[in-house]
């Protein structure tokens, strides 16, 4: 969780014609699963495609993120530092696991939702309470989960396979005394 102090600020509010002061408030935002959730669910696209966000949709991502009541103007009074620390904080790794480029699955193509999130939780086993964590160190277990899966699964050549039944049927000629 990233908490950012958005500095009280004086606001000039055109259609009613009159200054608003806004006060220093916290931000309390959570990069995860659930603030992209309901980000695509208002945007009707996905997050993490490679199309560029506008200003406006950058803007609800915050409001998506945010945890904590805040006056809803606060939006319009955060500073370049505070869009500064924001943007760190979401490409944060925020996990110690290191990846090896040869493990990583290049599938590319597909476009990933937050519902394909949730179903390679669901298919992995990962509790719905790690839809809380940072979207990034959740990421990086689905794919320690997959490497890890996958890498018992390794085919067997024609030779490896012609090896184990030769044993095996040893085994049973020896077991029940017969020739073949």
């Amino acid at each position: 969780m990233l908490t950012i102090t958005v500095p009280a600020t004086e606001y000039y509010d055109e259609i009613k014609e009159e200054f608003i002061n806004i006060p220093e408030q916290k931000l309390e935002l959570e990069h995860s699963l659930v603030s992209l959730s309901k980000w695509e669910a208002k945007w009707n696209k996905a997050f993490l495609g490679h199309k560029e966000k506008t200003k406006e949709e950058l803007s609800d991502y915050i409001r998506c993120m945010t945890v904590n009541e805040v006056d809803p103007m606060v939006y319009t009074c955060l500073t370049n530092e505070n869009h500064d620390a924001i943007n760190e904080y979401i490409n944060a790794k925020m996990s110690a696991t290191y990846i090896h480029e040869k493990q990583q699955d290049k599938g590319g193509s597909e476009v990933v939702t937050s519902e394909l999130i949730y179903y390679w939780m669901i298919s992995l086993q990962i509790p719905f309470e790690c839809q809380h964590w940072h979207l990034n160190r959740l990421l990086t277990l689905i794919q320690v989960c997959n490497i890890k899966n996958s890498s018992g699964t390794k085919k067997m050549s024609k030779r490896d396979i012609m090896a184990q039944n030769d044993a095996i049927n040893a085994a049973r000629r020896a077991k029940f005394n017969t020739k073949g």
